[in-house]
């Protein structure tokens, strides 16, 4: 299988040798802007997928400085027609979805449902841009509440910052990347977008597409190039806010170097855990469960890295996801049923694999899996797993159902809130006080009743606390990080300026 491109994109590769060179995107025009290339390999089969640029730091300039000469063409287009023209881009990713499907499966090794479910949801969210620009709107605000400012109103606007930065993930490399450009587009910010260095093709193939739709050139400027050489860019005072998804460590590198100069939206890291308490539906807890621990091979910052189960229904409880992990279906991510396809690269599987064995060493019982074939590794199933091992505190991304037992609902509360990240968690459970009682007393930035987190298109707020980052995102959320407020002050009694007023102390 080898990447394919709809007809009239020829300005976007060139095919050397049988290979596929994927160009940059900057100031509206597709070209290397290197001399030197990254090899995009797929994780399944280890096969070149293509080669895209290595920016050198004058590379980066070269994007940094065509949104910032370019940060008013954006802006300067009517807010009706902003939405016109993702509804445009919407339609035209519509018709060229297989394509973006076929990149997202050879180049993430995203199983195929989970491809096309990113897709649908990145066609979505521009679909839904009408409803986005609501979060634009200001306020007013009457000054007649104090004495000094009884002859004054307030207008607060909602303006953008500038320049957004967006640096993407490998794991949503199209919806999450996606979602942030239309946000600060929509916004009327330019953007530079930093792709992720693993799969960074489907998002080049979406930009094309949303040239076709009438993107003011420079408004959109979208790189590949190392972390490292974007590091050096991170403090320079022309961009206005930076929309990074990502690790923790790399998150808190970005707070460190940007400081007080820009506005940091950070989604970075989770552990979140699924509470399961005695009043459970547990047949659908276990489905639940089960497949929020090991869609897209855990691979999610949202995923259920931890299940905390009450030890009155334990056992019962996992003898059933026992068998229903049994049934699940891993491997080659260009089938259907596929729920576990592969690992990133050999690095992660390394790192899943340790924290396995860490855990069987320190007392865990292994039930399923622990092993795995090339970056596929195999569905995973620890019981008994204590509190220590490294498994309960570190993120995992990869599909492991990862099992705690606690005495009641207090220790589930405790174990579930000892972790330095705060995302997301669930709880199972039919007692509304319970429930709720769970909810109030969680730190992550969402909890789901009743089924395992997921966001899908983006209308609920999402975004954590502690190591899990600042900020959230989702449909209009996103807007308010990428817009800064601007109160404007109407005196209504200027005549009366040049007469005698009583003086009020600040």
């Amino acid at each position: 299988m080898t990447l394919e491109f709809p007809k009239n994109f020829d300005n976007l590769y060139e095919e050397r040798g049988g290979e596929f060179y994927l160009k940059d995107y900057i100031g509206g025009t597709w070209d290397y802007y290197s001399d030197e290339y990254m090899e995009i390999v797929n994780p399944f089969d280890g096969s070149t997928v293509g080669f895209v640029p290595r920016l050198a730091s004058s590379g980066v300039e070269m994007a940094i400085d065509s949104a910032w000469k370019n940060r008013e063409g954006i802006r300067s287009v009517p807010g009706i027609e902003r939405i016109e023209l993702f509804k445009t881009a919407a339609q035209i990713v519509r018709s060229n979805e297989e394509f973006l499907v076929r990149s997202l499966i050879l180049e993430a090794g995203k199983p195929v449902h989970n491809a096309k479910a990113e897709v649908r949801a990145a066609i979505n969210r521009m679909d839904l841009a009408a409803v986005e620009a609501r979060k634009i709107f200001g306020e007013y605000v009457p000054g007649d509440w104090s004495e000094d400012t009884m002859q004054k109103i307030a207008i607060v606007l909602r303006e953008p910052v500038g320049v957004v930065l967006a640096i993407s993930p490998f794991n949503y490399p199209l919806f999450i990347t996606s979602a942030k450009v239309v946000s600060a587009l929509l916004a009327g910010n330019s953007v530079v977008v930093k792709l992720p260095s693993a799969d960074p093709i489907t998002f080049l193939l979406f930009t094309a597409m949303l040239e076709e739709a009438g993107l003011p050139p420079g408004s959109l400027n979208v790189i590949t190039t190392s972390g490292k050489t974007l590091g050096t860019h991170i403090d320079d005072p022309r961009i206005g806010a930076i929309s990074f998804t990502g690790s923790t460590a790399v998150g808190k590198e970005i707070a460190k170097k940007a400081g007080m100069k820009q506005h940091l939206h950070l989604e970075l890291g989770g552990k979140g855990a699924a509470i399961v308490l005695p009043s459970a539906d547990i047949d659908l807890a276990v489905k639940r469960v089960v497949h929020g621990s090991l869609n897209f091979s855990g691979q999610r910052c949202d995923a259920i890295s931890r299940v905390i189960v009450v030890q009155a229904i334990a056992e019962p409880f996992v003898s059933k996801v026992m068998d229903e992990v049994r049934t699940v279906k891993y491997g080659n991510p260009w089938e259907e049923e596929t729920l576990v396809g592969p690992l990133i690269d050999a690095n992660a599987v390394a790192h899943v694999h340790k924290l396995v064995e860490d855990a069987v060493e320190k007392g865990a019982k292994l039930l399923f899996g622990g092993t795995y074939e090339g970056n596929v590794y195999l569905p995973t199933v620890l019981d008994h797993v204590p509190k220590d091992a490294g498994i309960m505190q570190e993120e995992t991304f990869g599909p492991v159902v990862t099992i705690h037992r606690v005495k009641d609902i207090n220790e589930a509360i405790e174990a579930a809130n000892d972790t330095k990240y705060g995302l997301d968690s669930c709880v199972f459970t039919n007692n509304f006080y319970d429930a709720w009682r769970v909810a109030k007393s969680l730190k992550d930035g969402e909890i789901t009743i009743n089924d395992a987190p997921a966001h899908g298109v983006g209308f609920f707020p999402f975004g954590g606390t502690g190591d899990s980052g600042t900020g959230r995102e989702g449909i209009g959320y996103s807007i308010e990080e990428m817009t800064r407020l601007k109160t404007v002050v109407f005196n209504l009694a200027p005549a009366k300026m040049g007469k005698k007023r009583k003086i009020f102390p600040m």
